[in-house]
């Protein structure tokens, strides 16, 4: 059975011990970049039929680095609200420098 979180700052650390791997860390990065710039494009031409391709892109990128590089199961499956924000936080922090690239 799953530890349960009680709060986002407990999981996080949890979160970052499942992305040790750098090019799981590089194709998540790129997954996010990807679901900004394909948000970005969607709004400024009012193309709102592309939105669907946010999850497929976001994920897809992240997977692929979970099954082929860092082999262990995502954590979007046992904590999805808490591993969408961590994608997140975890891309602010390698642009800040705070995780390395």
């Amino acid at each position: 059975m799953a530890k349960e979180y009680e709060n986002f700052s407990d999981f996080y650390p949890f979160y970052l011990s499942q992305h040790q791997n750098t090019t799981c860390r590089r194709l998540h990065f790129m997954g996010s970049c990807c679901v900004l710039l394909l948000m970005g494009y969607s709004f400024y031409h009012q193309f709102w039929t592309l939105l669907w391709l946010l999850p497929v892109i976001g994920y897809g990128f992240a997977w692929v680095g979970h099954f082929f590089f860092e082999k262990n199961q995502p954590a979007t499956f046992t904590y999805p609200i808490y591993s969408l924000i961590g994608d997140w936080v975890m891309f602010k922090d390698i642009l800040i420098g705070k995780v390395s690239f």
